[in-house]
């Protein structure tokens, strides 16, 4: 029998018949769309769906996170009922074990964040966890946390009835349809090529698990999803075990168990696990494992065996070892592909039938209306750049972030491998300095100094203070009674420029960038609801030219931003790697500059939110007056080969009057201090200007600009919540978060926190309904213990920002 025969055209093409593919067109489909094809190479299931373990648990560290993963639950509580396909859903609840006190803190500060959005969860004694799961020895477990609403689903059955329901709602599944290129014109993907012909389409997705990253590829897109192998044990069939049994998670021993078939299935996260496919995943891999690796996996088994000693009385059947796809960070990857504007990819599902049902309906929403429906970006495919591409890193950080999958995840902590690929000229010398360097978006960055004798060590901390917390407190005492030097080169920057240039940064930036040569405008880009997309320095070079200033990790989403509503007569181009960045900040600084400089840097040549040329030594630099320390303060633009000189220069000047090098957790207890909001925490897509404070950086008055209407009404009907600051009294640490109390029920989430070192306290922010935000005295809680809170109106420290002007 020959195979049905391709359309030439459908509205949406999906690439991909796993779970996740399947999902999205599921809810396409019941968003009304009828024109969707899905292609499958090989057979649906086919790939990690087929023999994956099933489990769904759903509380994340970020509310919208685990409202993804909600969507997945209440989806599949109702898909057997309607489709009349069996998934074999057990809604039973997890038990998540504390065998160390170390993860004992970390479980009580989720149970905070999850009593912050009102998510039900458990914390229970060793003595409860065993009556909840009697197979379990006790010895050793500090607590547990019971999730009541969690559960297992057979992922094959499941994902036959995603597809049943998609095919009810009118889409079309082409199995044994292998996908050979894609034909692109502009920014626009027009066709896909396969095997079996060639099908137009106006819409795209790719989801296709371990082959995203060669898919990607063919259409010119860079998808840093790898492969690894994962196994896990199939017991022999045990007498009676209850219906009712949660599945259990003892991550200090390594491992995740689930009722199976009368007996268990049981696996882990093996630090040792093989890379699958590291220059690509063959495309005649199908329905395939791999040979088991008992010696592999034998840690994980003695882990579990300790834990459940009746594991080493009933014998294993099997143990599966096959292929699942792991991003860089261990997170899924979701969103519109960079320079392509109908190209959209979900794919890097670790936990994928966890997330399938609610990452479905996020990317049919993302899909139809161009943007999703809530913020995403822990998620978001911009998260990421090219270097994250390279076979090198990918596998290297892949196979960590698998492995830390079940470790604890500390606060400020860094990662271990993929380290060293992108340097600042000032690397070596700040090394000999003391440096103790971060990792962001591939560059190494200076978080803290050691001096001689200190070690120079990141040792983290949940409840005490970690290793660097003097050395932060004496540059942040430095950045406020004297002088800082902050490498700071790992900024991204673009250059804009062209005729259209100003017309389309006007038409999409909130402030006003209609100043003269030399301004510095602080600004955000807003969607059409007024949310957030991007927080942004723009310094306008010349009449059509322009310089922009952003996050290190937030280049590839803005500069997106940017080329997305850029005309024919405008381009922008990537500088970041052209231009070293050194923050001169703190009372002493303009003294320091001064001596350095061959120029005038005075108040009158240099005022605050301007630029100017200068030459430091031999050095032409562009020095622009901005700070986010909240004290005064200069970014310097430097030549990558003149850096080194200029910092040479600094210290020289600077060290008799007390300038000190700094870092950025300096830079993170500086900024909580003043007030100043870092976007993806405190501001987002899901956060307008006005209820965070910035309404001085909207100007509605100078005509018509992305989100202006949505920012008009919000500013004529006033916010609906607000970001408030929050002083602690007692000396528990705060993280982020943390639930925010008032008159004993919940009414926010800390968005950011930590520690202010000018004023001795712990400092956080967190968005308060308006009705709720008018007390004084709140509790925050943090490890299950509340502490006193006081709102502050303004900035903790330098409220009238008289410091930062000099």
């Amino acid at each position: 029998m020959s195979p049905k025969p391709l359309p030439d055209r459908a509205r949406i093409v999906i690439v991909g018949a796993g779970a996740v593919g399947c999902s999205l067109a599921y809810h396409l489909t019941k968003a009304g769309e009828r024109d969707v094809v899905v292609l499958e190479k090989s057979g649906i299931t086919h790939g990690s769906t087929w023999h994956a373990a099933g489990l769904v648990g759903q509380l994340r560290s970020k509310r919208n996170l685990t409202r993804l993963m909600q969507h997945s639950v209440e989806l599949y509580g109702r898909l057997e009922a309607e489709t009349g396909q069996a998934i074999d859903w057990k809604p039973v609840g997890s038990l998540r074990l504390a065998s160390s006190p170390a993860r004992w803190s970390e479980i009580r500060r989720t149970a905070s964040t999850a009593r912050s959005f009102g998510f039900e969860l458990h914390l229970v004694s060793a003595a409860e966890a065993k009556t909840l799961f009697p197979y379990i020895a006790t010895q050793g477990i500090a607590g547990a946390a019971m999730v009541p609403s969690d559960g297992y689903v057979d992922p094959s059955s499941l994902t036959q009835a995603l597809a049943k329901g998609a095919r009810a709602g009118g889409a079309r599944f082409f199995e044994g349809v292998r996908v050979t290129g894609f034909r692109v014109k502009g920014r626009r993907v027009v066709a896909i090529e396969t095997d079996r012909g060639v099908i137009a389409c106006e819409l795209a997705a790719n989801c296709a698990g371990i082959w995203a990253r060669d898919l990607g590829r063919m259409a010119g897109i860079d998808v840093p999803a790898a492969a690894v192998e994962h196994q896990y044990a199939v017991t022999e069939k045990l007498k009676d075990v209850p219906k009712t049994l949660p599945s259990l998670r003892d991550p200090d021993r390594n491992f995740y168990l689930k009722p199976e078939v009368g007996g268990f299935a049981f696996g882990g996260w093996e630090s040792n696990t093989k890379p699958f496919g590291e220059r690509g995943v063959p495309f005649d891999f199908g329905r395939e494992l791999f040979p088991g690796d008992w010696d592999r996996f034998q840690p994980i088994a003695e882990g579990a065996v300790s834990r459940l000693p009746i594991l080493g009385e009933i014998g294993m059947r099997t143990l599966i070892n096959g292929p699942i796809p792991i991003s860089p960070d261990g997170e899924p990857i979701l969103g519109l592909a960079p320079g392509r504007d109908n190209l959209y990819v979900a794919c890097g599902f670790t936990s994928g039938i966890a997330a399938a049902g609610g990452a479905g309906r996020a990317m049919a929403h993302w899909m139809l209306a161009g943007e999703p429906e809530y913020d995403l970006w822990q998620f978001d495919l911009r998260r990421f750049g090219r270097h994250h591409v390279g076979r090198d890193y990918l596998h290297q950080r892949g196979v960590e972030a698998y492995h830390r999958y079940y470790l604890i995840h500390w606060p400020g902590e860094e990662p271990a491998v993929g380290r060293g690929g992108r340097r600042s000229p000032l690397w070596g010398t700040l090394k000999a300095r003391g440096a103790v360097y971060g990792s962001r978006f591939g560059w190494e960055r200076p978080n803290w100094f050691a001096r001689p004798g200190e070690k120079a060590e990141d040792v983290p901390s949940f409840e005490g203070r970690p290793s660097w917390f003097q050395a932060v407190a004496r540059e942040h005492k430095a950045a406020r009674e004297s002088a800082v030097v902050i490498d700071q080169s790992s900024f991204s920057k673009f250059e804009v420029e062209g005729a259209g240039a100003f017309r389309a940064l006007q038409a999409i930036a909130a402030a006003d960038l209609d100043r003269p040569a030399g301004a510095v405008v602080y600004t955000q880009f807003c969607n059409a609801r007024g949310g957030i997309e991007a927080d942004l320095t723009v310094m306008r070079l010349a009449e059509d030219k322009f310089y922009v200033v952003t996050g290190s990790g937030f280049g590839v989403r803005d500069s997106g931003w940017i080329a997305r509503h850029l005309p024919a007569d405008a381009a922008i181009r990537d500088v970041t790697n052209a231009h070293a960045v050194i923050n001169l900040a703190g009372p002493r600084s303009r003294r320091i500059l001064a001596a350095v400089a061959d120029e005038d840097v005075g108040d009158a040549a240099l005022p605050y939110m301007r630029f100017r040329q200068l030459r430091i030594g031999y050095a032409p630099v562009l020095a622009a007056r901005v700070t986010y320390v909240g004290e005064l303060g200069y970014e310097l633009h430097i030549p990558v080969e003149y850096a080194l000189h200029v910092y040479e220069r600094l210290i020289e000047a600077g060290a008799p009057l007390g300038l000190i090098d700094a870092g950025y957790r300096a830079i993170e207890s500086l900024r909580l201090e003043k007030g100043y909001r870092y976007w993806s925490s405190d501001i987002t897509p899901d956060t307008d200007p006005y209820e965070a404070g910035l309404g001085f950086a909207v100007a509605l008055g100078k005509g018509e600009f992305l989100g202006r209407a949505a920012l008009e009404r919000i500013e004529r009907d006033g916010p609906k919540r607000k970001l408030c600051c929050f002083v602690l009294d007692g000396d528990v640490p705060v993280h982020g978060s943390e639930a925010i109390l008032l008159d004993g029920r919940a009414v926010g989430v800390t968005s950011s926190a930590g520690f202010g070192h000018s004023i001795g306290k712990y400092i956080a922010y967190g968005y308060l309904a308006v009705a709720d935000a008018a007390a004084e005295s709140y509790v925050v809680e943090s490890f299950g213990k509340p502490i006193p809170a006081r709102r502050f109106a303004k900035a903790p420290y330098d409220p009238e920002r008289i410091k930062l002007r000099g």
